[in-house]
């Protein structure tokens, strides 16, 4: 079971690599209080909060291993689904239609093989941050938890992701992500940005996800930039 079953304050103290001092500074301002709080609250109430491993985009990939950033809405809503890692899901469950349509255009793209399972964990090793900007949902609520204040620490991140100096890529899908493009702006990084991969969007005119190209886009950005192209082979 991915549900969340342990105090919010002890999964931030097991982030023990570069963005440690990020996320305990925020967990010891008043947003992030509150929302440990109010999180932890709804679990004591006996709600069932996904995921259990909150911060795994973050202890899967340190801020200076970050070759590219995809960022999410908010964790998958349903028993067995949300693992920490934005679109992603554990091997064995059913592929959600936002992920069939990020493995359409991988084919698309760079003639990749569609996988067989639907993490993307082996992306987070390979210095791919998968960070939803809310990243706790209730079962069967979408967007639950989104105005709990997740998005003050998604903010504080991407701001330390652009402040860093090592170049990177952003790929914005939709308009949730593409609120924090002006946060990104002006750096040695790439931003590119088209709409959601929801069937509800992927086609839709002036910027649609599938075709947008942004896989391949983002490996030659990278390897122009000397940082090595992304491995965006999946098992």
């Amino acid at each position: 079971m991915n549900r969340l079953a342990q105090p919010l304050a002890g999964l931030v103290d097991g982030v023990a690599n570069d963005w440690a001092p990020l996320l305990r500074a925020w967990a010891a301002g008043a947003t992030g209080r509150a929302l440990i709080n109010a999180v932890d609250a709804r679990v004591v109430a006996g709600a069932v909060v996904y995921p259990a491993q909150v911060f795994r985009a973050l202890e899967l990939t340190p801020l200076a291993d970050t070759r590219v950033v995809i960022l999410g809405q908010d964790p998958y809503h349903g028993a067995g689904q949300a693992e920490g890692l934005a679109f992603s899901v554990p091997a064995g469950q059913r592929i959600p239609p936002s992920l069939r349509n990020i493995f359409k255009e991988l084919q698309r793209d760079l003639g990749q093989a569609t996988p067989a399972g639907g993490s993307l964990a082996a992306w987070a090793g390979r210095g791919v941050l998968l960070l939803n900007r809310s990243l706790t949902v209730e079962d069967g609520q979408p967007a639950s938890h989104a105005q709990l204040g997740w998005q003050g620490l998604a903010d504080a991140l991407c701001d330390a992701l652009a402040r860093d100096a090592r170049p990177k890529v952003f790929l914005l899908w939709g308009a949730h992500a593409q609120a924090l493009a002006p946060r990104l702006q002006g750096g040695p990084h790439a931003v590119l940005q088209c709409n959601h991969p929801s069937p509800l969007s992927a086609l839709r005119t002036p910027a649609p996800f599938l075709g947008c190209g942004h896989f391949g886009a983002a490996s030659r950005f990278l390897a122009q930039a000397g940082r090595g192209a992304v491995d965006w082979a999946l098992p």
